[in-house]
């Protein structure tokens, strides 16, 4: 799950703004010139990473505890129906889930049969060793010190790569949390792409990081790893003046007058409309890689605020449907994260 608790207010303010997100990076738009260029004959492409995880109560307070991994069960039919709209989605994978033989076997097949790709997804209060306090500052993986840091990451990499029988290369930290150390670790674990950027929020107030100036277009880090954010948009007749500005003045009207909202390109909290009203707006400034995510549990009645009826998991597949056919009629074709990163790295690469 990657940032969606109830937010609590974090009272050591200077020790926030001295780990906050990517350090003095979070509130700054990286140099043009560290943008990733990608080959002509790429063309535009989207991609689904999702948060492959445990089930919990999203209104508590999160615990060490929830460890259930259930709903994998119903990951084999929902990726089907991925798998039959020509997408193979990319399950980014938590510690729960790969520390249970049963999800971790259900998860192995569906690599070994080419159905999705697979990553690491960090949620520290459930990934080993459990040295820290749990609390919404340590559920920020990037506040943690650094060599906690590194033993979770080695942890949860080795765990997976013992499940799934290959290591991962693609990363997202739970909750969004990068810290200033982030990059670092994942270059010397050999991670090839972050994807934990959610360009245009602010998690500061949960003494998360603030992403609200960063671009969504991927860049490079170094000559190993590059980083490719969740895909937002801002909509509305206000989205060139200075939005981030406007919208953290006057939130609630903006949004109530539809003048300008911040719309994530994923099934949960966002309808079918503000979805395709955000891809339209992202293909007009220029976008050449759609991300786009969700969480495992909401393919199944009950495990997410998202899908808590029948009527809501019909609503789940119909915002799928409609999206891929908006991609469609764009010419925006499904890829995959290892034709990102071989893209990337001017590799030849498979862009049916």
């Amino acid at each position: 799950m990657s940032g969606a608790y109830s937010a609590h207010a974090f009272a050591g303010q200077a020790r926030l703004d001295q780990t906050n997100g990517l350090g003095a990076r979070s509130k700054l738009v990286p140099a043009v010139g560290e943008r990733l260029q990608m080959p002509a004959d790429f063309g535009r492409r989207f991609i689904i990473f999702a948060d492959a995880e445990e089930e919990f109560d999203w209104n508590k307070t999160i615990s060490r505890n929830n460890v259930s991994t259930s709903a994998i069960r119903a990951l084999p039919e929902a990726t089907r129906r991925f798998n039959q709209a020509g997408v193979i989605p990319s399950y980014l994978l938590d510690y729960p889930v790969v520390a249970n033989a049963e999800s971790a076997m259900i998860m192995r097949e569906l690599v070994q049969s080419e159905a999705c790709d697979f990553g690491t997804q960090l949620h520290p209060w459930v990934t080993p060793p459990h040295d820290e306090d749990v609390n919404d500052f340590n559920s920020f993986t990037g506040n943690l010190p650094k060599e906690l840091q590194y033993l979770k990451l080695k942890a949860l990499t080795d765990q997976i790569e013992t499940a799934i029988g290959t290591r991962p290369h693609v990363y997202r930290a739970g909750r969004y949390g990068l810290g200033p150390d982030s990059m670092t670790l994942l270059t010397e674990a050999g991670y090839r792409m972050d994807v934990s950027v959610r360009s245009r929020w602010d998690y500061s107030t949960q003494a998360g990081p603030d992403y609200s100036l960063h671009p969504v277009w991927p860049w490079r880090v170094n000559s190993q790893l590059i980083s490719l954010p969740l895909s937002t948009a801002w909509t509305g007749p206000l989205r060139h003046l200075k939005p981030n500005t406007a919208h953290k003045l006057f939130p609630g009207t903006l949004a109530r007058t539809r003048l300008l909202s911040l719309i994530g390109l994923t099934p949960e909290g966002f309808p079918l409309s503000d979805a395709l009203d955000a891809i339209k707006a992202l293909a007009d400034d220029g976008q050449e890689i759609f991300s786009l995510s969700f969480h495992t549990p909401s393919v199944e009645i009950g495990h997410t605020p998202y899908v808590q009826c029948q009527a809501d998991l019909a609503n789940f597949w119909a915002w799928w449907d409609g999206v891929f056919n908006q991609f469609a009629k764009m010419s925006i074709l499904p890829t995959r994260q290892g034709n990102i990163i071989a893209a990337a790295e001017g590799m030849p690469h498979a862009c049916g």
